[in-house]
């Protein structure tokens, strides 16, 4: 039971990475001070002032940009690259934070990474098909983010129902948003 919850907390943070890649690795670096990054694994070879600097940029540029139509564009692009690194180390993070001794941390690495790659992709798809995502959208996933990250660390029963809702909801809008692309190919006559 208790390895089960170390896999939602991990599964939230992987969910956080999904939705942004450098708030939740900022978040988890601040909300343990006493260690910052040092359960990271490529973080902590870095110099913490060095992250530090570079996760409140992008972190900045995560919670501005993402408000306009550009920002969202060079936002979706780079998101999309980087979450399957982020929640694989993300989701590596949160079970090295448990009091757990365990031996997969690479299959956690890489289910958390692709979990966070699957939401990416979903909310890449609706951001093309809606060309451009409105703001209450953006400011959704800044929050939920952040509350992903927080339950990871506190509550990760909660976390975890929360990122396998998430997934649930991928599965259902990716079925819905191939549908509507398999209808545009069928509405078009062939030349």
């Amino acid at each position: 039971m208790v390895i089960f919850i170390g896999v939602l907390a991990a599964l939230s943070a992987a969910a956080a990475a999904g939705l942004r890649i450098g708030l939740p690795l900022l978040l988890i670096g601040l909300l343990r001070t006493e260690e910052l990054w040092d359960n990271m694994p490529i973080l902590s070879a870095i110099d913490p002032a060095v992250v530090f600097g570079v996760l409140t940029s992008w972190s900045l540029f995560e919670l501005f940009g993402s408000k306009k139509l550009l920002g969202q564009r060079v936002l979706q692009l780079i998101q999309l690259g980087f979450s399957p690194i982020v929640g694989g180390l993300m989701a590596v993070t949160v079970m090295k934070l448990t009091p757990l001794d365990v031996d997969i941390l690479w299959l956690i690495g890489i289910l958390g990474g692709l979990f966070a790659f699957v939401l990416k992709l979903v909310q890449v798809g609706w951001f093309f098909r809606l060309r451009g995502l409105p703001v209450w959208v953006a400011l959704l996933e800044d929050l939920l983010s952040i509350f992903l990250v927080i339950f990871a660390l506190n509550a990760p029963q909660q976390g975890g129902l929360i990122a396998m809702f998430l997934l649930w909801l991928c599965v259902r809008s990716s079925s819905t948003w191939y549908r509507w692309y398999r209808s545009q190919g069928e509405e078009r006559p062939l030349p």
